[in-house]
Order: C-alpha cells, then structure tokens, then sequence
C-alpha cells in the first residue's frame, strides 16, 4: 500500500538523497517536505510547509492537521558539532528532534520515525564525547516514544547523482575523498554508504520494518538492497 512520508532536512546533503528516492518510488505516494527554506523542486509527489523556527512550528494550532495522516517521517536534519557549545548543540541535536517527534507519536502514533544518527553514537549517555552522548540522549528517547522509530548510523557517506553538501568544509572534504571512495568501499564495507542507498532503506524499513532499530552502516546498506 502507498504510503506518505514527511520529510524533514531536505535541503541537506543526506535529505537531498532521501528525497530523490521518495520521488522515484512508487511505494511512496506523496512527500511533505518540512523545512526553514524552500527546495527549489517542483514534482506531482511533493508539498512543502516551510516557517523559519521548526520548534515553533509544532506548536503553531494548524500544525496538527498538516502533519496527521503521515505513515512515516525521515528526520535528515543535522549539525557538525565543530566550534558548538555543548548547550547549542544540544538544542539543535536533541531538543528540536524531540519537539518533532512527540508531537508526532500523538497524531500518528504507531509511525515510522527514522533518525539520522552516527556512527560511534554513545547509546549510555555518559562518554567523554559531546556529540556521542547527545546522539545517544535522542536517539534513547526516540526509542521510548509511541513510534516505531529507527536509528540509523551510518559512517562515511557518498554524495550521488550530484547532490552536494550545503557546508563548505564538507564540500572541499568530498572533492579529495570522492575519487578514493572505491577504495574506501572495498577496504571498509562495513563503514561507508551513499545517499542513494540511505534513502532507499529509510523507505524499506518504512514499508517492512527491520530486524534490529539501531542500525550501522552495513545494516543501512543491506537494508536497501532489499529493494
């Protein structure tokens, strides 16, 4: 049966991904595209709610009838930790997740949730690591709500079919790393995947589920080929 999915982060490098798949498969029958800004792409398939403060959002009274009916939300929005206090990292990593995702149990409860997480997450909370322990923190969370929620955690990922990073560090990372990435897949099978194929298993986990609700990169990679 189609579903429909939101999709938050699309303008980012991994939501590009997520998207491009969505619109291309037709067990997905129509996306709801949540964002600050607009994509930019127009497809019979898609619809954008675009406000500046997503957290605000959630809470705005017509909210609830725009984001009710949703059978899963791809949650691809995302911060580098790099040069963030450990207080603004967690607004961003943890606090809006959550503002998404409890206003999201209430109105489709039993939905699928996947959350973009990492690899090396600290699932006890207590590490030394600031962004591993905040990851861990939501993704707990996550875990405890009325949602069949998924973590997945994937370690290098390869940009496809032209989408790019929106950060310019990244950016430059990807122009050194992209010609060696054949390599990377042959010595590292188990800690590297693509946009294309994040996509796809977000969508096979929505439509079948998984085994395990954590999953590395080798579990987002076999996941997708299920499709």
């Amino acid at each position: 049966m189609p579903m429909k999915v939101i999709l938050f982060g699309a303008t980012g490098m991994v939501g590009q991904g997520v998207l491009r798949e969505c619109l291309r498969d037709d067990r997905v029958e129509s996306v709801l595209a949540v964002g600050r800004t607009p994509l930019g792409v127009e497809h019979a398939k898609l619809r954008e709610l675009v406000h500046p403060d997503l957290a605000a959002l959630m809470n705005l009274p017509g909210t609830k009838a725009q984001l009710t009916g949703y059978d899963a939300c791809f949650f691809c929005l995302g911060v580098s930790s790099a040069g963030m206090s450990e207080a603004a990292y967690r607004r961003i990593t943890h606090d809006l997740t959550l503002a998404v995702a409890r206003p999201l149990a209430t109105w489709n409860p039993g939905s699928t949730f996947v959350y973009v997480s990492g690899q090396g997450t600290d699932s006890t909370e207590h590490g030394r690591v600031k962004w591993a322990r905040i990851k861990g923190r939501t993704e707990n969370d996550l875990l405890a709500l009325d949602l069949d929620a998924y973590m997945f955690r994937p370690g290098y990922i390869q940009p496809l079919h032209g989408i790019t990073s929106k950060t310019r560090l990244y950016r430059a990372a990807y122009v050194v790393t992209t010609p060696l990435y054949p390599l990377l897949r042959r010595l590292a099978p188990n800690h590297v995947t693509t946009t294309e194929q994040l996509g796809r298993a977000m969508i096979a986990v929505a439509v079948e589920g998984a085994r395990v609700h954590v999953l590395e990169a080798r579990d987002i990679n076999s996941t997708a080929s299920r499709l």
